[in-house]
């Protein structure tokens, strides 16, 4: 294991202890019957909701691919790539980014595609940043639509909230005109980057902000209706816990959007929270990374399978 991967992976777990020790300190009088009440107590439909806004965030980040491949111009079928993007966000979200990014899962099954470790790379760093692209856009908006949400994250006026929220879209705006206006790429490392057309870039626009919208619409429709404080709300309180997330390098952001949900809805019973959130993982989480490990099993079984018809045939770099 390499140093700055043995750095983040002990970052990762520091943080997974100091929000489970903030989590217990604000859960510590809630009984596991409250838990299962709250549970019980979520409709048939809302079960059914949030079962469909998952199938709709992992359709999403198909689509993260998808318009990779396409500004890379590459043509590959959507099912090859719709199962390749649920397997890697599916083990990247809960093993967490500094220890699995995914980047192993797409090298080896795009390399059986005949892409190059080069273009491998690009359609990584392209997908990452669609994500980024879209939580900007989204945060920006929501920051400018409900100023006063943030409030509920930091002791700061409303405007403040605007400029952030007007910062955040310029920031989106450049990247529009950039592509617009064909700027110079990009050079990291060996990676050529260079801006996408506009049409790629409308898409990721669509496509980033559609995933956390189906993704907080999960723990949206797991909350009971009486005190629920809207959509919107969920919504960016969604956008800042799952960055936090991210940035913690939580596997799974364990604790870490506990912390920030029950702090950030203080109107809502904490029993009923945990129980949304609760229904986010297994639905989010747990269940496509038990899924993902079939894939990758039937995966490599069918890859040993053809070598083993082929054994003349030199293996790919």
């Amino acid at each position: 294991m390499k140093r700055s991967d043995l750095i983040w992976t002990l970052v990762g777990l520091g943080a997974v202890l100091l929000s489970c020790y903030l989590l217990y300190h604000q859960v510590r009088n809630i009984s596991l019957a409250e838990i299962a009440d709250s549970l019980r107590a979520i409709s048939r439909l809302n079960w059914l909701l949030a079962a469909g806004a998952t199938l709709g965030a992992y359709s999403a980040l198909a689509w993260y691919d998808r318009i990779a491949l396409a500004h890379l111009g590459k043509n590959i079928s959507w099912r090859f790539i719709s199962l390749c993007s649920f397997t890697t966000y599916a083990l990247a979200h809960n093993i967490g980014a500094s220890v699995f990014s995914g980047a192993l899962v797409r090298y080896r099954a795009y390399r059986s595609k005949g892409m190059t470790p080069q273009e491998i790379g690009v359609l990584i760093v392209f997908c990452s940043f669609t994500f980024v692209l879209g939580t900007l856009l989204a945060s920006g908006a929501v920051l400018l639509l409900q100023p006063d949400l943030i409030h509920r994250v930091a002791e700061v006026t409303p405007r403040v909230s605007e400029v952030v929220g007007a910062f955040l879209l310029l920031l989106v705006a450049l990247y529009v005109l950039g592509s617009w206006r064909q700027f110079k790429p990009w050079h990291w490392g060996k990676l050529h980057l260079e801006y996408p057309r506009l049409g790629i870039v409308a898409r990721q626009l669509m496509a980033g902000p559609l995933e956390l919208a189906c993704a907080a619409a999960i723990i949206y429709f797991a909350l009971p209706a009486e005190h629920n404080p809207g959509y919107l709300v969920v919504f960016g309180v969604f956008l800042v816990s799952f960055s936090l997330a991210l940035l913690s390098h939580a596997p799974g952001g364990l604790g870490v959007l506990e912390v920030s949900f029950l702090a950030a809805m203080p109107e809502l019973p904490a029993a009923d929270v945990l129980a949304a959130l609760i229904v986010f993982r297994g639905f989010y989480l747990l269940l496509p990374f038990a899924l993902s490990l079939l894939v990758v099993v039937g995966f490599e079984w069918a890859q040993w399978q053809s070598r083993r018809r082929a054994p003349d045939k030199p293996p790919l770099p």
